[in-house]
């Protein structure tokens, strides 16, 4: 026997309360996220200018960057 509840299939004591109200209200898929724009600077950027950036603010010593340096012209 089958019946309707409001907007959830029935069928003669089938579904628990928590399977009627999984299916009354089915989760939504997150929407995807979007691509950045392009020109955005969270794209690729230049690795030397990178490193420049990383020597200036001390993140990192001269000799880490004439080595990293070195590694990116090889």
């Amino acid at each position: 026997m089958t019946g309707m509840t409001g907007s959830v299939p029935y069928y003669g004591g089938r579904f628990t309360p928590a399977q009627a109200y999984a299916a009354a209200h089915p989760v939504q898929a997150p929407p995807a996220a979007a691509p950045p724009p392009p020109g955005s600077p969270r794209l690729r950027r230049d690795p030397v200018a990178a490193l420049d950036e990383l020597l200036e603010s001390g993140v990192i010593t001269e000799e880490e960057h004439e080595e990293l340096r070195d590694r990116l012209d090889a």
